[in-house]
């Protein structure tokens, strides 16, 4: 992306240039997602073409840092690039935004663990798991860690797993809950995933048994809910500063404005030449009755999509400087905005009928996708209301380390 001017300088782009430049790519991948879509959801997994596309258009290196050769962005390229993937395949974006962000994630680790990670693999393929499912023994250099993983979407595809543990000290008691890296080779994974929808996900289990992770490989979740960090400090990398928990959270909402942008689309793309059954209408669009509802839905999904893109820009913009009482804002859009998005995609569904589940038809496949990404405890919308009521109220009271 770095081109060279008359005087022989390089011309470096801006970062809304590589934004565009990016959103573009992915939007150009559109036709062979949705192309593979069907497949992917029969074998469970993203085929291995759409994953190669993805990698060539540099989708995995979006947050992973520029000294390694990524592109180091920022949250809203994330979000625009993961919405236009959504528009064609919510599995394929779920699985391209979760392994974009576990690569920050991993990028958050002392210096040394990102060499291992990325150094030899600019295209490394970070997964993870944040619950605390595994245990850790301290042993010298380290900690022994055993467990089970669920829900580590695009597990086939992941050379490294950031997976969650409790870690206990030589006499067992738990000293700290933390995030740990290790490769993928030396876990198993076991299929588990039989679900509804975001069926390509392939978020499988993973199992790892007396697996050791040293000292370098371990992140304090406590410390890192707090701003503190291992890695070393960049005035050059801003990116590595923002705050944890509405990284890892905020980002779960652009595959879902991406299945509602296809939902509204395919329903206005079809209603002029459906007739609406049992009713004086040729045409579902003379119908005042779907006119008001295609409205409805339409400013649902503008305001999911307002709400996002705003608690977006809040954190690009303060980065780690993002109090509390920002963060619980932000939970609690990123909830309230998956629920609008779960309510428009219903209210089409109903505009187009009981054609929308035939197999042949993607609204169905739009509807399970959305259903069942909104069900990512990151976005269940009771715990971000009463985080951020708690604000709002002067109340004290923790919720929530994912804040």
């Amino acid at each position: 992306m770095v081109t060279t001017g008359g005087d022989g300088t390089a011309n470096v782009p801006s970062t809304e240039q590589i934004r565009a430049e990016l959103v573009e790519r992915a939007r150009a991948l559109q036709p062979l997602l949705r192309a593979w879509a069907a497949q992917g959801e029969s074998d469970r997994v993203v085929p291995q073409e759409v994953i190669d596309e993805l990698a060539a258009a540099g989708v995995f290196r979006l947050l992973t840092p520029r000294r390694f050769g990524g592109y180091e962005t920022d949250l809203r390229t994330l979000t625009e690039v993961s919405e236009a993937l959504g528009e064609a395949d919510g599995s394929t974006a779920w699985t391209a935004m979760i392994i974009s962000v576990t690569n920050w994630l991993a990028s958050l680790f002392p210096d040394k663990a990102q060499e291992e990670v990325f150094g030899a693999d600019p295209d490394a393929r970070v997964t993870g798991v944040a619950a605390p499912t595994g245990m850790g023994r301290r042993v010298p250099g380290g900690w022994i860690v055993s467990g089970k993983w669920s829900y580590n979407s695009g597990a086939p595809y992941a050379t490294w797993a950031a997976v969650g543990a409790l870690l206990q000290d030589e006499a067992g008691q738990v000293v700290d809950q933390a995030l740990v890296l290790v490769p993928a080779s030396e876990l198993v994974i076991e299929d588990t995933w039989h679900t509804a929808g975001m069926k390509a996900t392939a978020s499988n289990t993973l199992v790892g048994q007396d697996v050791f992770v040293p000292e370098h490989r371990v992140l304090s979740v406590p410390a890192a809910a707090q701003g503190s960090y291992p890695r070393s400090l960049r005035e050059d990398e801003p990116l590595y500063s923002s705050v944890f928990g509405s990284m890892l959270l905020l980002c779960l909402a652009g595959p879902l404005l991406g299945l509602g942008r296809a939902a509204l689309d395919a329903v206005t793309e079809a209603a002029p030449h459906k007739p609406l059954s049992f009713t004086v209408h040729v045409r579902q669009a003379d119908s005042v009755g779907v006119q008001i509802q295609v409205a409805e839905a339409a400013l649902g999904l503008r305001t999911a999509r307002l709400h996002v893109y705003d608690a977006v820009d809040l954190i690009d913009l303060r980065g780690g400087s993002l109090d509390h009482a920002a963060r619980t804002q932000v939970r609690a859009q990123a909830g309230y905005a998956a629920q609008q998005v779960l309510a428009a995609v219903g209210t089409l569904l109903n505009v187009h009928g009981a054609g929308a589940f035939a197999e042949s038809n993607p609204l169905q496949r739009i509807w399970r996708d959305a259903n069942v990404a909104a069900r990512h405890a990151g976005l269940v919308p009771a715990v971000g209301l009463e985080a951020y009521g708690k604000t709002l109220l002067g109340i004290g009271e923790p919720v929530s380390l994912m804040l």
